[in-house]
């Protein structure tokens, strides 16, 4: 346990991004489970939905760009070809 007052409060912080970040991701990853589960045709209509979470994560910081790239990429390949 820190002893220092910022650190604490340093602490606590980390501690409400971590819980912020943990329920993003989680609905990210769920979403992209959602997609490789389902048909090509029914994943085609899932994709925007993917793309406005994974955008919501880059803006606020959660997810890196070219991470961002790779879970669209990912999903858009996976829609056109099924596999």
């Amino acid at each position: 346990m820190p002893n220092l007052k910022a650190s604490i409060k340093d602490l606590r912080k980390t501690a409400k991004r971590t819980e912020r970040r943990k329920g993003t991701m989680s609905a990210v990853k769920n979403a992209v489970k959602k997609i490789r589960k389902a048909t090509p045709e029914e994943a085609a209509k899932q994709l925007p939905s993917l793309y406005k979470l994974v955008d919501k994560a880059v803006q606020s910081g959660m997810m890196k760009k070219n991470t961002a790239a790779r879970y669209k990429s990912n999903a858009t390949a996976y829609a056109k070809s099924g596999k």
